[in-house]
């Protein structure tokens, strides 16, 4: 009988503890957000052209928030449509994907699926938009 009552004891002590996540939200760390045009002869295709970069520079990406904040990188890659694309995407057969490093983030565009097919480089303006996601590592 004392087996069976230990038995339920522990039993009713494990399904009654619960982790508990909590969010805390600090009002004290504002997200920002930076939006950059990116110009047609911005983009340098690699040696075999199959890519096309940009580098964009972002002296607001230091050391600390390159190590503790997020990023949301989304492009406007038509003007006839008014929306964003968060990367990576795709778009009209090519491949839009971004790096980030110290100091910089660098776009590209690659054709998808057929390698012998050339990204197309784009003849207008581009709107970058970098929204930092502030946080603390923990």
């Amino acid at each position: 009988m004392r087996k069976i009552l230990l038995l339920l004891l522990c039993t009713a002590t494990l399904g009654l503890s619960s982790c508990k996540k909590e969010v805390i939200v600090d009002p004290g760390l504002p997200n920002e957000t930076i939006e950059i045009k990116i110009k047609p002869n911005e983009w340098i295709p690699n040696s075999n052209r199959t890519t096309l970069t940009a580098i964009i520079n972002m002296p607001e990406l230091n050391q600390e928030t390159f190590l503790n904040d997020g990023l949301i990188v989304s492009l406007y890659t038509d003007n006839a449509i008014p929306e964003y694309s968060a990367m990576p995407f795709v778009f009209g057969g090519e491949t839009y994907s971004y790096t980030v490093k110290r100091g910089a983030i660098i776009i590209d565009i690659q054709t998808t699926g057929n390698s012998a097919i050339l990204p197309t480089p784009p003849d207008r303006d581009m709107a970058l938009r970098v929204t930092f996601v502030t946080s603390t590592l923990r």
